[in-house]
Parts: structure tokens; sequence; C-alpha cells
């Protein structure tokens, strides 16, 4: 077996429940193992060294990552990415297979036609067990090693071609270790999982972390406000890690949905992959009746670098993303190690950190300058050693916890016939954090509609890295500096400072 599988399964009691359906079906961890290693079997006779997955939320995405993950690299990708996109990530990753279930993946599967590359569906049979169709099970097999890539995840960057992270097996468990250790999870912890397992977020903490812990899953499925608390009463769940966007509704809910009759006893919240506001943390606190841990993460560390503590253990600082548990530093512009409260950028290393990007050596150069790994995201520690970010080096748009590079849409837009130049940013949401905000000049002769190019968009991107209608704009010219060059956040600032004068009008 694959040392991430083993590791995920080593600590659970046989007949203890590892991961359940709120439709009711759910496997121990005797059974996830059998599972597991019967599809490893079977996926030896196909699988290269990286297989894609095209798979919603659901007990047969998490059995089948984690028996790809025995024989082969796991490629997970955004079930909502349309045909495009698919082919982008599936030739990128150089996958030799891509897994759907048996409900299929229009996008993903029209995208592995056009490449030629093998579709393998994963059926759940109506005993419940699971099966890799027209498949047979392989006599040997190639186990992986703990310094092979477990996991391949994009993310975006400032260029306009997303980068294309590695993590071995190595990596994946010193970051489960982290999480598990940071929240004492254990076998009696019942988590619900709401983050989407094609993120490094959903995947690490709410997944792996947590079987790694002998602990219980409830695989909800795409998240649902309507129905989160009905699942946390039924399994009796005592945390949730989920992204702010996913806390905050949870509070504009609260009155329709929380169970006052009969409050949930939540041990704790965890937020992470985008900033929380003190102000919401508050109330998380005070509705939800548990406390509420910040951390923060990113794909290059096998997710969370900082985390603040549970209340019994220590301090929780609202604004401040807790500690470090992997070594980190706030380093000037070269390289040199800064004192408490002063700002610089904050860098990492670490067992759980990427050891590169994959055919990027420009990017490799500057992330792993001075022998630290550059996050581009800027900060201070104070005097306790707490970490406060101050803001992004980067130009990435984070909505919601998903990181979009704004070249990428600025590319699908001046694809149009009709568009002369682009530029995307992010604008401030009270929601999200950040929404997709973009400015169009026409070519000469050309007309084309906002709601026209919106649809364009909607064709060749995922939902959320669509432009938001209100923060679409055409314009006459885009304001460059006296070289010619767009910067593309006083860009933003510019035209939302334009419509939020008309707005006070």
């Amino acid at each position: 077996m694959s040392v991430v599988a083993e590791e995920v399964m080593a600590h659970g009691v046989a007949g203890h429940t590892a991961l359940v359906e709120p439709n009711g079906q759910s496997l121990s961890y005797h059974a996830l193992g059998s599972i597991v290693r019967s599809l490893a079997a079977e996926l030896a006779s196909v699988a290269g060294s990286v297989t894609a997955m095209a798979l919603p939320n659901s007990l047969e995405c998490i059995v089948t990552f984690l028996a790809v993950t025995c024989v082969s690299t796991a490629a997970p990708l955004n079930p909502q990415y349309s045909v495009e996109e698919m082919k982008f990530y599936i030739s990128d990753s150089n996958a030799s297979v891509l897994i759907v279930d048996d409900q299929g993946n229009k996008s993903a599967q029209e995208a592995a036609k056009s490449l030629g590359i093998k579709v393998v569906t994963i059926r759940r049979t109506k005993e419940g067990n699971f099966l890799f169709e027209g498949l047979k099970r392989s006599v040997s097999m190639k186990l992986k090693k703990p310094d092979d890539t477990a996991l391949l995840l994009h993310t975006s960057g400032t260029t306009s071609r997303p980068k294309l992270v590695p993590l071995t097996h190595s990596n994946l468990i010193a970051s489960i270790k982290n999480i598990q250790a940071t929240y004492e999870l254990s076998p009696s912890d019942v988590g619900l999982l709401v983050m989407p397992l094609f993120h490094v977020h959903g995947l690490m903490c709410g997944l792996l972390s947590a079987l790694f812990a002998g602990g219980t899953v409830v695989v909800h499925g795409k998240f649902a406000a309507s129905r989160f608390w009905n699942d946390v009463l039924m399994f009796q769940a005592n945390w949730y890690t989920a992204v702010p966007t996913i806390h905050q509704i949870l509070l504009q809910r609260y009155s329709q949905d929380y169970p006052h009759w009969n409050p949930p006893k939540l041990r704790f919240i965890r937020s992470c992959s985008s900033s929380l506001a003190p102000a919401l943390m508050e109330q998380l606190e005070i509705r939800f009746q548990a406390p509420v841990i910040e951390a923060y993460a990113m794909t290059e560390a096998a997710h969370q670098m900082t985390s603040n503590m549970l209340p019994k253990n220590g301090k929780r600082k609202p604004g401040s993303v807790g500690k470090p548990n992997v070594e980190l530093a706030i380093l000037d512009d070269t390289g040199n190690i800064l004192p408490a409260g002063k700002i610089g950028e904050v860098c990492i290393r670490g067992p759980n950190v990427t050891k590169g990007y994959l055919k990027n050596p420009v990017a490799n150069k500057d992330a792993f300058a001075y022998n630290w790994f550059h996050t581009g995201d800027q900060g201070y520690l104070d005097s306790e050693g707490f970490l406060f970010l101050t803001g992004r080096l980067k130009e990435i748009i984070n909505r919601g916890g998903e990181k979009i590079s704004p070249l990428e849409i600025d590319s699908v837009l001046l694809s149009h016939p009709a568009v002369a130049e682009a530029v995307s940013f992010g604008v401030p949401d009270a929601k999200y954090g950040q929404v997709v905000g973009v400015v169009v000049t026409l070519s000469p002769k050309r007309q084309v509609s906002r709601d026209e190019l919106m649809l364009y968009c909607s064709k060749k991107l995922a939902p959320f890295k669509v432009p938001e209608s209100s923060h679409f704009f055409i314009a006459e010219s885009i304001p460059k500096t006296g070289s010619g060059k767009i910067q593309r956040i006083k860009v933003g600032q510019h035209f939302t400072s334009i419509q939020s004068s008309k707005s006070r009008l």
C-alpha cells in the first residue's frame, strides 16, 4: 500500500466508522482498507505516472484518491471546469488516465477524448462495494515510496500559466501530522467535510488529517447550507473546517437553519484559505457557541503553515493567523530575517514544503531564493510569535479561498474578436473576500455587450472565475504608466472608485 494510504488508515480501529454519507452508507476502517487495496490492484494495470480525477465529494472520490496514490500520482480536478480548462489541466499534468464516476463528467470526458487518454469509471455496486468498470485485478503492484509524488495540484500565479505543485507522500504526511496535533484530533472526533476534495484545504485537513487521527468523516458532498446543521446533528459532528465565505453563509441563515432547540456541541470551528474578519469570528463564536480557530495555509506547503491554538492550549488572537507549525521567518528584499514587528515577506521551510514547481525553473528561482520558500504574502510576527498578514504581494484574486490568476481571465477575453485590451483584478467583497472585476476596450468598429462577453467567459471558465456583472467595465481606454505599462491593482482601484462615486450620486 502507498505511504499516505497506510498512514491515514493505520490509526483507525477496524470496526470504527471512517466515512459516512448523509444517505446512511458508511465504511469502517477495515472496509475502507479492503476497498482501497482492491481498487489499487485494479488500477495498477492501466495507471501511468499521473492519474487525473474529476469527481465530486463522495465515497467514490475518497476511495479513488487513496487507491490512486498507491500506484500512481493523483491529480484531482474541479468537476466544474470547462472543456478547455480540463484540456489544459489534464495535459499539463501529463495524466494518462482520467477517472469519473458513473454519472460521468461531460467536460472532462470530452477533454480526455480530444487528448487521447483512457477514461475509467468507478462504480458503486448495489451491495455497497466499489470497482473500476472493465478493469481486472493485477497480480503484482509496484507500490509508491515516501519520496515519490503523491499529489499534483495547480496553483494560480501572476504568470499566465498556472504553476504545477508536486507533493510527495512525505510532504503530505508531515502536514497531516501537524494538523492532527494542532487540533488534537482523535478517534472520538466526527468532522463534517464541506470543502471540495480537489482543493488542498478539504483534502488535507477535512479528510486525511481526520482519518489519520482515527476519527469519523461525514462526507457532506457539495456544501448545502440548508442541510448543514441537520447533518451535524444527525452524525453528532463536533468540528468542521471551511473558508470564511461558508461561515458567513451559515451566519446569514442562522435564524432559519440553526437548531436553537438542540444546539450542536462543536469542539471547535476552523477557518482557513482566506482572511477571516475579526467581527465575523466574534459572531461565529457567539452564535455557534464554539471557539473559532483561524489558520494560514497554501498548496505549496501541503496546506497548513500556521494556526491559532485551541483555547486550553493558549491564546487565539483575532486578526492573526496564529503561530507557525513549520519553520517560518519574515524576510526583507535581500533575504535578511526581520525582527518582531517588522513587515516583510512571509517565508517558510520544512518537510511539508514542495521541493519545487514542475516545468517552471523561473518560478523556482524566485520562490526558493535564500533557501526559503517565498509565499508572496506580506506580514509580521508579533513579540509572542503570532503571524499577522498585511497584504498580498501577488496579484492573485482570492474568491472565497479559490485562487484565480488574473492573466487567465485576460487571456480568455482577449481571444474574443471584439476585445482589444483586457485587464482583470480583484474587487473587495463582503461575502467572498474578493470577486473578479475586469475592464476591456473594444477593437475599432466592433461592438459587443457586457452580457455577451460574460456568456463568452462562462463557456471557457469555471463559474467562480467569471467576472461579476457589476464589476465588468467596457471603457474607451485603460490607464497606463508613462512607459506604456498597465498596473493591474491601480486599474482596478480606478474603475471601482468610479463605480462607487456613481452609486453615491
